[in-house]
């Protein structure tokens, strides 16, 4: 008996154990193996312009601006929540341009480089524009906009530079495409956890104008990521075949567009990006002045932002462990689904429902903004990897960019939209009487998008969609080329 016992008592250890070693590899051994994976077969340059661009400039930047902007609109500006959420749309307009940024890129090399120039002009620009924000005082809304789409143009532009050298990989490394849009928004999120995070107590420490003065800071990195930057110069070409280079590219991407399987989930994006209005701006009023809402404090708004990026980053997680390998359309039918329901968990918020079930109103908003940034991050997620399965080869930055700005046109679309929708039912400053059924449109129009997934292929991420003929270099010339680019390396797997 008494062996038995001890048998049985080592099993149960041996279970423990085990369990013990299945959590530690998933969390931490795991990780670290597909992050070393990915270095060893995308080259080590790859992976920190990646961390510098979407992890910082992205990441961090936009948990740091987005409170800050919020709060230089509302304390410094003293503006509307429909003005506000308006004007959040006007800032976003530079990403909208995209594919001009992608086309210079791709076949505009400044003083024989391609790469570099763009990544320092960007770091440049946005450090200007926030310094002018941080540093002046009394700054009129004009110019003070004026800034703020500045700044975004700078992080757009980085943000082009890098996703071509993303797409090109994706095209030479198929079967990683998933793999690197992960890693993309792996940097992205957790520099917006920390962003978030940190957001709320810079706000009350330096006010949004000094914080705009650390995002000016941080914008340095952009540009040493130029300078260091390994790139052999080329040829400048001619002006006359520069002009050939952009008819070219107008030819290609016409005919790229052409194929039912590329204009069809573009249809989709725009779509249901311009339907799923926001209101965000509407909700951030009521978080912060309404008397019978929460009232939450600079601190308090910026460690909710943070689980929403705590949810974006378990999104993530999730869609690389489990879905990754299933068809683009199951994946965003379920995510969308799943979108409508959690829209109505703001309804419950702003009627008090929580507070009469017993639900702190902290405890309720968190729950809400980590489930529906977990929501959408998953619902992004196959969509970056079908767009980069979208893009002819030597036009993968302009492409790429194209794509991402016809996604950007929906979001403006839906930002200005959500703006008229609060002014139309006098959500204001002080008034929310109509927020609720604000709350209610928004949450019934995103039920439209899942009649529309018929629009995106039902193939797999490991799936070609475009002509072989679309995927080969047609031109040396015409081409960002791996014995150009010191950087193209990471392109050529040789390290």
């Amino acid at each position: 008996m008494a062996n038995r016992s001890e048998e049985t008592e080592h099993d149960a250890v041996s279970r423990r154990s085990n369990q013990g070693g299945m959590i530690l590899d998933l969390m931490l051994k795991r990780p670290i193996r597909w992050l070393r994976m990915l270095v060893e077969e995308l080259h080590w340059s790859f992976f920190f312009g990646v961390i510098v661009v979407y992890g910082v400039s992205q990441g961090l930047g936009k948990g740091l601006s987005k409170v800050s902007t919020q709060y230089y609109f509302k304390d410094e500006q003293m503006i509307q929540p429909s003005e506000a959420q308006v004007y959040v749309g006007l800032i976003q307009v530079p990403w909208i341009i995209k594919p001009v940024w992608g086309l210079l890129t791709d076949v505009v090399p400044v003083l024989g480089y391609r790469r570099r120039p763009y990544f320092i002009f960007a770091g440049v620009l946005s450090m200007v524009s926030m310094m002018v924000l941080s540093l002046h005082k009394n700054l009129q809304l004009g110019l003070a906009l004026s800034c703020l789409v500045a700044g975004s143009a700078g992080v757009a532009i980085a943000d082009v530079t890098i996703d071509a050298c993303v797409t090109q990989l994706s095209i030479s490394h198929p079967t990683l495409a998933a793999d690197m849009q992960s890693l993309c928004g792996m940097s992205s999120s957790i520099g917006s956890l920390v962003g978030f995070s940190l957001s709320g107590v810079l706000v009350h420490l330096f006010g949004s104008k000094g914080v705009y003065g650390l995002l000016g800071m941080t914008a340095g990195l952009i540009v040493v990521v130029g300078l260091i930057l390994k790139e052999s110069p080329s040829r400048s070409p001619g002006g006359k075949h520069v002009n050939e280079k952009f008819i070219d590219a107008g030819s290609a991407i016409w005919k790229t567009f052409q194929y039912g399987e590329v204009w069809r989930p573009c249809l989709f994006m725009l779509l249901s990006a311009a339907v799923s209005l926001h209101i965000h701006e509407g909700m951030f009023y009521w978080y912060t002045d309404s008397k019978d809402g929460p009232s939450f404090s600079k601190e308090a708004v910026g460690s909710i932002m943070s689980f929403g990026a705590i949810g974006s980053l378990v999104g993530i997680l999730l869609y690389q462990n489990f879905l990754k390998n299933f068809p683009f359309r199951n994946v965003v039918f379920w995510a969308l689904s799943l979108s409508v329901l959690s829209g109505f968990l703001d309804l419950i918020l702003v009627l008090r429902i929580n507070l009469k079930l017993g639900v702190p109103d902290y405890f309720f908003i968190v729950v809400d903004e980590f489930v529906s940034h977990m929501i959408s991050r998953i619902k992004w997620l196959p969509l970056l990897v079908l767009s980069s399965k979208l893009c002819p080869a030597g036009m993968e930055g302009t492409f790429f960019a194209l794509l991402m700005s016809i996604e950007h046109v929906g979001h403006l679309l839906s930002s200005w939209g959500g703006g008229v929708l609060l002014h139309a039912l006098k959500v204001t400053r002080t008034q929310f009487d109509n927020l609720w059924l604000v709350i209610v449109i928004r949450s019934l129009l995103r039920v439209v998008p899942i009649g529309l997934v018929f629009l995106i292929p039902n193939v797999d991420p490991s799936s070609t969609i475009l002509p072989a003929d679309m995927l080969m270099h047609r031109r040396s010339e015409d081409v960002v080329e791996t014995d150009k680019i010191e950087m193209t390396a990471l392109l050529s797997n040789e390290a």
